[in-house]
């Protein structure tokens, strides 16, 4: 009798999410050759006349780097919006059954923070489609920045609304959290949930020229930014202090390096609010300043991903779970701080080291540091390959897939 195929994504947690919003950063990614490679004087961020302008007179390499980020931006988004199309017919599924009034029951019921998150970084990712895709799109992005605004608020009240309930159900009354089982920073992804709508709410802070949407977006940014911070702290220092007692949870290893992408989202949303701050209320920004505070958030991040390396190499999770045969949803949380430390590299290289005159656009050092950016995104492309084939490719039914907190 022939064994019966099976995905292992079958056996559905809300950590899928993080496949959608895994891809919707490696579309960031892209966007960052664009970015900080092709001229756009007239805004703050390059749209489709800038791109075809460059592409046309521009070198082989520059034209190589725009031809590599439309086709990366392409097929990411693309992959986005079908993981998370995949997501939310997959949760409407998992909602009808009793694994989910389980799991509402337990600390995992945080998880459920993973949609707002991967939705929040869609609309992030659509954004960028339209700069890079349609023409004209400048001419009536201060009508689409209200519609912006919009679409986060309703994603920040759906995250605050989990939140509620979550917390609502775990201080009410004691005993019903398990902080044996808070061993990890699985509870930061609420968090990370508030720091995804805080960065796009930041982004009319940025690029809009009328005084009223910057300052709108700059309240929104800042509350849904002082909420993460606030949470992260929480989160972070009790679960510390179960790792202490309990040691890290296997298959939760990952989350130790959520803080990389976390400063990422919030460090991205600090400068966006202050360039608002500068060209609306005419706030000034010194370049050495921002090439320090870029230094100290890339800092924090390098301790947290050695952080979560050593421990992951003593557990044996990268020989089990991204090159064996077991597999485990949190094995998505590894493709987050890859992108991160792509996009705060090209970050740090551009508008901290250029801007401050320490090194010379397109020189030798400079192209030292982006390397480092390029191997990331490599690096990050690989995990979400790699780990689509393990979850998403049907194959006789193992018994090893580990659920993740």
């Amino acid at each position: 009798m022939a064994q019966a195929l099976t995905r292992p994504a079958d056996t559905y947690s809300p950590i899928y999410f993080l496949a959608a919003l895994g891809a919707g950063g490696i579309t960031v990614s892209f966007f960052m050759f664009l970015m900080f490679w092709v001229p756009h004087p007239e805004q703050s961020v390059p749209v489709f006349e800038d791109i075809a302008r460059a592409f046309a007179s521009g070198g082989v390499l520059l034209q190589v780097a725009i031809g590599l980020a439309l086709v990366g931006i392409a097929v990411f988004a693309t992959l986005n919006i079908k993981s998370i199309l995949w997501n939310m017919s997959a949760l409407s599924a998992f909602k009808r059954t009793t694994a989910y009034s389980n799991l509402c029951k337990t600390n995992a019921e945080a998880t459920l923070l993973a949609m707002p998150l991967a939705l929040a970084m869609t609309v992030n990712a659509l954004f960028i489609v339209g700069l890079v895709f349609v023409p004209g799109l400048w001419g009536v992005v201060e009508y689409l920045f209200p519609i912006a605004l919009v679409a986060f608020a309703i994603i920040g009240v759906m995250a605050l609304r989990m939140i509620g309930t979550f917390l609502g159900r775990v201080l009410s009354k004691g005993g019903v959290f398990d902080v044996t089982a808070h061993n990890s920073f699985a509870q930061l992804l609420p968090a990370f949930s508030l720091a995804m709508v805080a960065v796009g709410f930041a982004a009319p802070a940025a690029m809009s020229e009328t005084a009223a949407t910057v300052a709108i977006a700059l309240i929104l940014s800042t509350f849904f930014g002082v909420a993460s911070i606030l949470y992260t702290a929480v989160a972070a220092t009790t679960a510390f202090s179960s790792m202490l007692q309990h040691g890290t949870a296997r298959e939760a290893g990952p989350t130790l390096m959520i803080i990389v992408p976390l400063v990422t989202v919030l460090g991205i949303m600090f400068l966006r609010q202050d360039h608002g701050l500068h060209v609306a209320f005419e706030v000034p920004a010194q370049a050495g300043d921002t090439m320090i505070f870029l230094a100290r958030l890339l800092s924090i991040q390098v301790v947290f991903l050695l952080l979560g390396a050593v421990v992951m190499h003593r557990q044996g999770y990268f020989k089990d779970f991204v090159l064996g045969s077991k597999t485990s949803p949190g094995s998505y949380a590894l493709v987050c701080p890859a992108v991160a430390m792509s996009v705060m590299i090209h970050f740090f290289a551009n508008k901290g080291l250029v801007s401050a005159g320490v090194i010379e656009k397109f020189g030798t050092a400079y192209w030292g540091v982006t390397a480092f950016a390029i191997l990331a995104q490599v690096v990050a492309i690989v995990l979400v390959l790699r780990l689509n084939r393990q979850h998403f490719v049907k194959r006789p039914a193992m018994p090893n897939t580990v659920p993740a907190e």
